[in-house]
């Protein structure tokens, strides 16, 4: 079930604070499949990198989140992708071997 958007912007927070790094260490993105993405297109290491991901209400709630993160707090990532499918957020910290 999906969060609001003050819980899941909360909860992602915490994980970037609890996993260390500045904000601009991380990226904040939007996907209709979160796993597809941080696994496959950002080549993000299940089992040992830090990363999070939620489901928001609907993609205009996502958008509001990602944007928050990218455009308030610094972190790396874009706006405008995705359609109207698009209700996950996902955050990870950026490694070498991550692909943004």
């Amino acid at each position: 079930m999906a969060k609001s958007k003050e819980v899941i912007i909360k909860e992602i927070m915490a994980h970037i604070k609890s996993r260390g790094g500045k904000y601009s260490d991380w990226y904040v993105g939007i996907a209709s499949d979160a796993r597809a993405r941080l696994f496959n297109d950002h080549n993000v290491n299940e089992e040992s990198d830090a990363w999070i991901y939620r489901e928001a209400g609907d993609s205009e709630v996502a958008r509001e989140i990602e944007e928050y993160f990218v455009n308030t707090l610094g972190t790396d990532g874009g706006s405008g992708g995705g359609d109207h499918t698009t209700k996950f957020v996902y955050a990870y910290k950026k490694k070498s071997h991550t692909t943004e």
